[in-house]
C-alpha cells in the first residue's frame, strides 16, 4: 500500500507553550472588563468630561480609584487626558478612537446584562438554594 494523499496542508501554527499570547490578551480583558473602567467607557461615550464629573457621575468610585482607572486606560491607548492651562489647571478626558471602537462592546454588553438580570438573578437564587448548607 502507498499513501494516496501525501500533499496535506500544515496545520496553523499553535500558541507557544509559554501561553503568552493568553496572558497578553488577558491583561487587555482585565483592563477592559473591570467594573470601573467599564463605568467611565460608558461615561466618555459622549464626549469628553472633566475629572470631577466622571467622580460625580460614577456612584461609589474613590478619587484615587477613578485616577488610577483614567491612568490604566491612558496606558492602554483607549484614553486621553488633556491638560488645559488655568488657574485651577482644567484636564479633561476623551476616548480614543481605540477607546471608541470599545465603546460599543461594551454597550452591547451593558444592555445584554440589563435585559438578562431577572434571568441570571434567578438562577443565583435557584443555585443558593442547591447549595445551602
Amino acid at each position: 500500500m502507498r499513501p494516496a494523499n501525501i500533499r496535506v496542508p500544515a496545520l496553523p501554527p499553535q500558541p507557544g507553550t509559554d501561553h503568552s499570547d493568553c496572558r497578553a490578551v488577558a491583561s487587555v480583558l482585565a483592563r477592559v472588563g473591570d467594573k470601573w473602567s467599564v463605568f467611565v467607557i460608558m461615561m466618555l461615550i459622549d464626549g469628553p468630561r472633566r475629572f470631577n464629573e466622571l467622580k460625580r457621575t460614577i456612584a461609589g468610585i474613590s478619587q484615587r480609584m477613578l485616577t488610577l482607572t483614567l491612568r490604566g486606560l491612558e496606558r492602554d491607548g483607549l484614553v486621553t487626558r488633556t491638560v488645559f492651562p488655568t488657574i485651577p489647571p482644567r484636564v479633561d478626558y476623551e476616548l480614543t478612537d481605540l477607546g471608541r471602537g470599545l465603546a460599543e462592546p461594551v454597550r452591547a454588553l451593558g444592555q445584554w446584562a440589563f435585559e438578562h438580570l431577572p434571568e441570571i438573578e434567578g438562577a443565583r437564587r435557584d443555585f443558593d438554594v442547591r447549595n445551602a448548607d
